[in-house]
């Protein structure tokens, strides 16, 4: 028998990336057991024996959660003390070398005359790495943690008789074409292409994708004002069937809040905007959407001309529609709340 939080806990730990695959295996080797199936059901199903099926089961009845990490192993005693230890994490944290912004591990291993194996050690043992910096941005938005709760209830739990719509444009699309040909992948040899190109034009891209069935309506406009953000709302308009409500999630582009499109909400009661934070737009699914079309189409791609870009992303648009699949936000309102609220916590806590 598995409580709220043990499950939520499983079900976290098995999903995510980062888990260790051994206790994720296990982690679904728990689930499934309080799913009622038996070893050997579990076993077949996981690819590993029925006995250590049920040694996994035995030690989270007995353990719980603490059951499922591994246990110290035997070996030859430390040549490392808890204070050399504490030393090479102090300097890492604390200090910096003369000629560098952050340490190495060749330049802390001589600073502390111990062997670069042993700092990289370290490091790993406690997740540091000095050579990552990561960028962020905290949402200045005094509405910010109501509008994530609101965005995350709509796409955890759809209203009734209506339809989710994640909307936003990806502007000034450039048809590109590389100096030179491209080459070819090869065995052991990349596909290689020139570091410059030819601008032949830009175009606008407007997309609508529906949270449940992944589909997108587009538009593609030479312009990125309010009339073509007022044309595309028409297109959705005439898309959806009337006696739906229509719910839009948009980001905070100026063109999203004229007095035109105000107006035009009025005429049209059944659609209601829902605004992400100021500087969340990544809370917008149809983000994600731009991101494959990005990598997969438009990176990679030669166009000689705006008609051959746009010719070239409908294309892919109507090919993604012939196979959609809807993006599925597991995280709740208060798990993604949470990531900000404990490295705060924890930089508050350093004394730094």
């Amino acid at each position: 028998m598995l409580s709220p939080q043990e499950r939520e806990t499983l079900e976290r730990w098995a999903r995510r990336p980062k888990s260790a695959q051994a206790l994720a295996q296990r982690c679904r080797i728990v689930l499934a057991a309080a799913d009622g199936r038996t070893n050997g059901e579990i076993a077949s199903e996981v690819s590993l024996a029925r006995a250590t099926v049920g040694k996994w089961r035995r030690r989270f009845a007995e353990l719980r959660l603490d059951g499922l990490i591994d246990e110290p192993r035997p070996g030859r005693p430390r040549s490392i003390t808890d204070g050399d230890v504490e030393r090479v994490i102090t300097k890492t944290l604390e200090e910096s070398p003369k000629d560098a912004t952050h340490w190495s591990t060749r330049s802390l291993a001589r600073e502390t005359g111990m062997s670069q194996t042993a700092v990289s050690r370290i490091w790993r043992a406690f997740g540091l790495k000095p050579h990552q910096i990561e960028s962020f941005k905290l949402s200045p938005d005094p509405q910010a943690i109501d509008k994530v709760r609101d965005i995350v209830g709509l796409y955890r739990n759809p209203p009734d008789a209506a339809v989710v719509f994640c909307v936003a444009e990806k502007s000034q699309i450039q048809a590109l074409d590389r100096t030179a040909p491209i080459l070819p992948l090869l065995p052991g040899v990349p596909a290689r292409a020139t570091h410059d190109y030819r601008r032949f034009g830009t175009t606008n891209l407007y997309a609508a994708l529906n949270l449940a069935s992944g589909q997108v309506i587009a538009d593609l406009t030479p312009h990125h004002r309010t009339l073509e953000f007022i044309k595309f709302l028409k297109l959705i308009d005439r898309e959806v069937p009337k006696e739906l409500e229509v719910h839009v999630v948009v980001d905070n582009s100026s063109t999203h809040k004229t007095p035109a499109v105000k107006n035009w909400l009025l005429v049209h009661p059944r659609f209601v905007f829902h605004f992400t934070p100021t500087y969340s737009s990544w809370m917008n699914l149809v983000e994600r959407w731009f991101g494959e079309l990005t990598t997969k189409w438009i990176r990679r791609g030669t166009h000689r001309s705006v008609k051959e870009l746009i010719a070239s992303i409908r294309t892919w648009i109507e090919s993604w529609n012939e196979n959609p699949r809807p993006y599925v936000r597991h995280k709740t309102a208060d798990q993604i709340l949470e990531g900000p609220a404990d490295c705060c916590q924890r930089i508050n806590d350093s004394g730094q």
